[in-house]
């Protein structure tokens, strides 16, 4: 039987520093895909025992071969499984029997190929949990370990002479991603601590394997290539871990869909979208999410210069000088594009420059092309702009000096790498000795304006991860209740609601605590989306206008919905305020939940107006919610216009995101839509709510 692995310690040990390793289905030939992992395992050194596993031959690239496993000299550590996919479930059971530790399959056809491959992948998964035995895969590529020369892989990108080490482990769901990865950083100069390539993630994921590297002291950061958002539980770990420990974390997602809104039962799913979500777990988890290729492999040595702070504001405002106005008009407007601050010198900046002899227009950009590129002027430039308070980064465009005389602009960026305050570069021209030069110096530095305002956008975007909610279950089996039960609900948490009565349809109407008009809506925990069944009536001016509004609804209900039975009405004061917005509130099957704000009324989806949260926030995360929706700009006093309540919308928004603590732990979505948002001093007002509880 099989011992499982106890430790995220003994996990990393067994899958980057393993003593023997067995390849079954090894073939004799070095160009095949099974031929590859033993040619790239000797070519690069390993020193652990390496069994070739093929029943057909003695020999395999001129090595002793093994018929099966249970004939080798001992129990390999980690077995890499080279076989077709009918054959693979049969080789793990072996596996498990003889007590290998870890298995990594290289095979497709599970899950992605429908029904039988989803039942083979099912199979692999309860054998791991039954006997202990971890599996890497399917459909992965295999482990890399350049420092001890495991090239325990498939993907030819691997044929490499020589891999360079570095301090950044890379986890891909795509194979051919590390071995792209691979080679591009070979470009660069960058080297790596592991890459690994985890396929359907039937056992292990993504968040585990990062999570038990994070002891190893040589690696100071992660790359992630992700293709969705899958384990994210385990994902969470890691990145609340990593963050803890000033590890950075840059990832690239693929998966930009609105598949969730065909789950969604209330508008918050279907506006969020699966894409939206995910990007608000990263930024919330402290990943820095790129979307360019190469800014994945640039990101990381800004990231590692501006680690997360758990307190204080977030960094935004980036500073600019340059050598060529051109280059820097461009990294301008990269960066305008991602909603990057790039902030003007200030007065007290200027004079310091001007002091220095250094005569600058004031302007969004230090422009230093009229003053001449000379090493003098821009080391002094960027020690007065790295003490200046008003930048939480200075980013220096460097122009074609770069490519023939970088001691001119390129080697004072290098001296002032040290600085208190994080310093990046953009070389305009092709320039690689110059980028290596920066490399070197650990300067994070970028080929083009659209990977460097990629990077600093992200990495800006972080936020230290908060309060986190325990984990739980995730269930498609939720029920809805009715608008007035949804009111309790927020009055238990402190969100204001617009006065209810309730009225039977069969009765006559009751005599209101309320002027008129009012609006009368059916009310039940089978109709959650009243209108689709002409169950609201609005502007209703009297009493007698309430008796025929109940009459209407109980006809509509008759005619548009017979099979429900419904014998209540809710009637509410008709409110106006300044805007409307909606709140909604979801337990995400892989993120968790989240809390969203966003333009509300009947265009909330086609507007997609919103900002988007891990839940809970507090009122200050509400607030930056509300610098984020476009409409609430409205309603915030420029220009003379009425202010409405923002304060009160901000702990509108942060009481209902509590939905995501323990007690509350039944509630998959509530949304109010609409939140009316009052003149200042008057506070928010919900004029309707759906609440779905497991």
């Amino acid at each position: 039987m099989n011992q499982s692995l106890t430790s995220g310690a003994e996990l990393a040990r067994v899958l980057l520093h393993p003593d023997s390793i067995a390849l079954v289905g090894a073939s004799d030939d070095a160009s095949k895909t099974a031929g590859r992992p033993l040619t790239y395992l000797r070519q690069a050194g390993f020193a652990g025992n390496v069994y070739p596993i093929n029943p057909n031959r003695l020999m395999v690239q001129g090595e002793r071969a093994y018929p099966e496993l249970s004939a080798l000299p001992q129990v390999p550590e980690h077995v890499f499984v080279l076989t077709p996919t009918e054959s693979v479930l049969d080789t793990v059971r072996e596996c498990a029997r003889l007590g290998v530790k870890v298995v990594t399959i290289l095979a497709s056809g599970f899950s992605e190929l429908g029904d039988e491959g989803a039942a083979r992948e099912a199979a692999l998964r309860e054998l791991s949990r039954n006997t202990g035995i971890r599996i890497l895969g399917p459909s992965s590529l295999g482990i890399v370990n350049p420092t001890t020369g495991l090239r325990l892989t498939a993907n030819a990108a691997f044929a490499e002479p020589e891999l360079r080490s570095g301090r950044v482990f890379v986890a891909s769901h795509s194979g051919s991603m590390i071995g792209a990865l691979v080679s591009r950083g070979m470009a660069r100069g960058v080297g790596f601590a592991g890459l690994v390539s985890v396929g359907n993630e039937c056992d292990l994921s993504i968040g585990e394997i990062c999570q038990s590297t994070l002891d190893d002291p040589t690696i100071e950061g992660y790359l992630l290539f992700l293709e969705s958002l899958r384990h994210g539980d385990a994902l969470r770990r890691f990145a609340l871990e990593a963050a803890r420990r000033g590890k950075a974390v840059i990832a690239y997602k693929l998966g930009r869909s609105d598949a969730a809104a065909e789950m969604a039962a209330t508008h918050t799913g279907a506006i969020a979208g699966e894409d939206d979500i995910a990007d608000a777990f990263m930024k919330d988890m402290g990943i820095a999410r790129v979307g360019v290729l190469e800014a994945l492999l640039e990101s990381f040595p800004l990231a590692r210069r501006m680690p997360l702070a758990a307190q204080g504001p977030r960094p935004r405002r980036v500073g600019v000088v340059t050598t060529t106005g051109g280059g820097a008009a461009m990294a301008v407007d990269q960066l305008g594009i991602r909603d990057v601050i790039v902030e003007p010198a200030s007065s007290q900046t200027l004079k310091r420059l001007s002091d220095a002899g250094i005569v600058v227009a004031p302007g969004r950009v230090l422009d230093l092309t009229l003053a001449g590129t000379k090493y003098e002027i821009m080391k002094k430039t960027l020690d007065i702009m790295l003490e200046a308070p008003e930048f939480d980064l200075v980013l220096a465009v460097v122009g074609s000096s770069a490519r023939f005389q970088p001691h001119l602009a390129v080697r004072p960026i290098i001296d002032s790498a040290n600085a208190s305050k994080p310093l990046a570069a953009m070389l305009v021209p092709d320039a690689p000795d110059a980028l290596a030069q920066l490399t070197e110096a650990g300067v994070p530095c970028f080929r083009s304006p659209e990977s460097c305002a990629d990077s600093i956008a992200a990495v800006l975007a972080r936020r230290y991860p908060g309060q986190q909610p325990a984990a739980r279950e995730f269930s498609l089996g939720a029920h809805a209740l009715s608008e007035a039960e949804a009111y309790q609900v927020l009055e238990a948490l402190g969100v204001p609601h617009a006065p209810v009565v309730l009225a039977k349809l069969s009765a006559s109407a009751p005599v209101l605590p309320f002027d008129y008009p009012v609006v009368v809506k059916l009310c039940s925990a089978h109709i959650p989306h009243k209108t689709e069944v002409g169950g609201v009536v609005l502007g209703v001016a009297d009493h007698h206008g309430l008796e025929q509004a109940l009459g209407t609804l109980g006809r509509n209900l008759a005619e548009r919905a017979p099979g429900v039975v419904c014998d209540e009405a809710l009637i509410q004061p008709m409110r106006k305020g300044l805007v409307e917005v909606l709140v909604g509130y979801r337990v995400d099957a892989e993120a968790g939940p989240i809390i969203m704000l966003a333009a509300g009324g009947i265009w909330a989806e086609v507007a997609r107006d919103r900002s988007i949260r891990l839940a809970p926030v507090n009122v200050e995360e509400a607030y930056e919610m509300i610098d984020e929706v476009k409409l609430l700009k409205t309603v915030s006093g420029l220009r003379g216009k009425q202010r409405g309540d923002l304060d009160a919308l901000a702990q509108a928004v942060s009481s209902l995101s509590q939905l995501a603590m323990g007690d509350y732990a039944s509630i998959l979505e509530a949304e109010v839509n609409p939140l009316m948002v009052m003149p200042e001093g008057q506070g928010v007002l919900a004029v309707d709510a759906l609440v779905l509880r497991r």
